[in-house]
């Protein structure tokens, strides 16, 4: 690794790889990147050091648990000072059906994307849940068509 802020091709190749099947033994990164086993294992391991690989995850295909209806929520809090941010932050954490959350600057201040089973289950999160937690001024949801384009991290 050329330093932890620039991996050089064989980090990114390797990045890939780990990207594409978080389940592939050092073995098979090394075939995939034409690299023997110990130079990958070290390389992964500064790249795990370094901060830029922070772990490994199964993905989940919600839709095949049930919750294939996605919402997005922009959220506008009545303040935003640090002790409200916080207790939105701590309030949404309660809910599994808040699958994202994120800090947005211009005229909203959250972006949420809730998951659910279908429209009903929305609006029983939305009316009987969301709409009482402290500090929400207004909401405005959009519902997503499909999903054009969808990343894990962008690697280069």
């Amino acid at each position: 690794m050329t330093n932890s802020t620039n991996p050089d091709p064989f980090d990114q190749a390797i990045l890939r790889a780990a990207q594409a099947n978080g389940r592939a033994s050092i073995q098979e990164i090394a075939a995939c990147v034409g690299l023997s086993p110990s130079p990958v294992a070290r390389r992964l391991r500064l790249l795990e050091d370094a901060g830029i690989v922070t772990g490994y995850s199964a993905l989940i295909d919600e839709a095949a648990l049930g919750f294939g209806f996605s919402v997005f929520l922009s959220v506008k809090l009545d303040k935003q000072v640090d002790d409200a941010l916080a207790q939105f932050e701590q309030a949404i954490a309660a809910h599994p059906e808040v699958v994202d959350c994120w800090l947005m600057t211009g005229n909203r201040d959250y972006l949420l994307r809730i998951a659910t089973s279908g429209l009903e289950e929305f609006e029983r999160f939305l009316v009987g849940t969301f709409t009482k937690i402290p500090g929400v001024a207004s909401i405005e949801s959009s519902i997503p068509l499909r999903r054009v384009k969808s990343g894990q991290a962008r690697l280069g």
